[in-house]
Formats: structure tokens, C-alpha cells, sequence
């Protein structure tokens, strides 16, 4: 199939899958949860390899879903006659064919270890992919975290829940704050967090670390600790903060924020949202990913 919005390549044991609309901070598109499934199931497929990095093109990982058309270009799933159709978001959120969350999941139900490659911004729905990987890798200076806990969605892959514990989970999912990667580690939410200069030499390294493995141990070993997770009520979170999510971007003040963000545009929007907490957009330099930090997509790689 030929990506729209993402890049496959493969070296070796080592598949990579590239988000990549750069331009817009790969924030996520219709096409782009369908492809990030379809090159898992590639990679999966694909006797060669052993491992798969996930990561992004430009400035950031991934800033979450794009909303600067008003959530639109998703109105063939979650609306009708131009409205919020409850019964459709409920239908399409929950079905294993069409929703977001299962598709973020193929990461986590691959034989294959992923490791997620995180610098920039890794927010929202974006947060939540990253999250679904087996390990998380991340620049110092980067940000991850959930915005919409202030306003428009909920947690739906319940993975920032499980990664967690309760004070942590609790304080994050009311208060929306971000993390940086340095922050993140001390937690327990992501594994490793390194200076941008090292992130890619680290994530590469440690990936090749994992091929060097027999492939069916490290299925095994992996398989054993999902289901562990899932024993705890995995898919239970996840069903519920699925539906959650499509009433919290439908309440008076979810359609209001929307409405602001159409009329007067995104930056407008997020920064009345966040001027309170004076982070996000809203943060000094010192509080967002250095804007240098960036990765240029391969041109070409080889496609499925």
C-alpha cells in the first residue's frame, strides 16, 4: 500500500515506522491510524524482523489529533447530518475495525517488541500511541502529557492509568500537567530519557540489543507481561475511556472550546485553555522541547 502519512522502512531485523506529517507536528488524521496498523501487521508479517521503532518526523513525536478543522474530517465515523451521533462514536470508538484505541493497540498485541523514539511533543491521542508501546525512549527536554484532561477527551487507552501509580495517575489525569522525558522516567511512565543528541544512537542501540534475542523469547516474555495487565482490567479501561472520551468532547464546554478553536483558530484556543497552569504552548523556553530538535524522514524506504 502507498503511506499517506507515514513512512515504513526496514534495516536489517529493525522496522521503523515514521510518523510523518511534520508540517503539522504529526498530529493524527483519518489515514494515519489505519497505516500505523497496517505497517505494524508489515512488520509483524515480514520473517526479517525481529523489532519495531515507532517515531516521528520534524519537531515532535506526535501532538496528539488535529482538531483545527473542528474535528470534521471525522464525521463520517462519529457524526450525522453534521451533529454528534452518540451512537456512531460508541459503534466506531469500540469497534476493533475502526477504533482509535485498538488501533494504537497493535503495537502493544505485536510478537514484536516496539520501542517508542519520543522527542518534542508527545500529547494527547499521541501520548496515548506512545504509551501502547512495549518501551518508551525519550529526549530530555521532551514533553509528554494530556492536555484534553482540561477540557475535550479523556483517557482511552488507559495507559497513562497502568503505567502508574494511583498519586501520579490521579494528580496527572486531573491537572492535565505535562512531563518532560527526565520527569517521565522518574515516575515510571517511560523507561529511559536521554539528551536529544543521544536519542536516536540509544533507541537504535537498545533495539539492536533486542534482535540479537530469539524472537520467540522475546514473544513470550512479552506476551507474559501484557496479559498480566490485561488480568487487571486492561481492556476494561480502555472500554470505558472510550466511551468517556467521546461525551467529554461533547459536553457544553467541549463544543464551546471547539467552536473557539474553528472561529479564532487552534493557538487561540489552547492558550486560553492552558494560561492558568502557564505550561504548553503557554510555557516558557525552559518548559517546552528545544524547536531545533528535529528529525528529517527518510525520502524513500521500503514499502509494503
Amino acid at each position: 500500500m502507498n503511506y499517506e502519512t507515514i513512512i515504513y522502512t526496514t534495516d536489517g531485523a529493525i522496522a521503523t515506522i515514521w510518523l510523518n506529517r511534520p508540517d503539522d507536528l504529526n498530529t493524527i488524521v483519518p489515514p494515519m491510524t489505519d497505516e500505523l496498523e497496517a505497517a505494524v501487521a508489515c512488520a509483524v508479517r515480514d520473517q526479517a524482523v525481529k523489532v519495531i521503532v515507532l517515531r516521528g518526523a520534524g519537531r515532535a513525536f506526535c501532538a496528539g489529533f488535529n482538531f483545527s478543522g473542528g474535528f470534521h474530517q471525522w464525521d463520517d465515523r462519529i457524526a450525522s447530518a453534521g451533529s454528534w451521533d452518540a451512537g456512531k462514536d460508541f459503534i466506531a470508538a469500540c469497534s476493533p475495525v475502526t477504533g482509535w484505541v485498538q488501533k494504537f493497540m497493535s503495537l502493544w498485541h505485536s510478537p514484536k517488541p516496539v520501542i517508542a523514539m519520543v522527542h518534542g511533543w508527545a500529547l494527547g491521542g499521541g501520548s496515548e500511541m506512545a504509551l501502547c508501546a512495549d518501551l518508551v525512549l525519550m529526549s530530555e527536554d521532551a514533553r509528554i502529557g494530556t492536555p484534553y484532561s482540561r477540557m475535550w477527551g479523556c483517557h482511552h487507552a488507559g495507559m497513562w492509568v497502568h503505567r502508574l501509580g494511583l498519586a501520579k495517575a490521579k494528580e496527572l489525569a486531573l491537572t492535565g500537567r505535562p512531563l518532560s522525558g527526565t520527569e517521565a522516567v522518574a515516575c515510571g511512565l517511560v523507561n529511559r530519557a536521554v539528551p536529544f543528541a543521544e536519542l536516536e544512537v540509544e533507541t537504535y542501540k537498545l533495539a539492536h540489543e533486542l534482535a540479537s534475542i530469539p524472537l520467540s523469547q522475546l514473544a513470550a516474555m512479552k506476551l507474559v507481561v501484557n496479559q498480566a495487565y490485561e488480568n487487571m482490567g486492561l481492556k476494561s479501561t480502555q472500554l470505558l475511556g472510550s466511551v468517556l472520551d467521546g461525551l467529554m468532547r461533547n459536553t457544553p464546554e467541549a463544543l464551546a472550546f471547539i467552536g473557539f478553536a474553528e472561529q479564532a483558530g487552534v493557538p487561540a484556543a489552547v492558550a486560553q485553555r492552558d494560561a492558568l497552569f502557564g505550561d504548553y504552548s503557554q510555557a516558557p523556553a525552559d518548559g517546552k522541547p528545544d524547536p531545533r530538535h528535529s528529525y528529517a524522514a527518510p525520502r524513500a524506504g521500503k514499502q509494503p
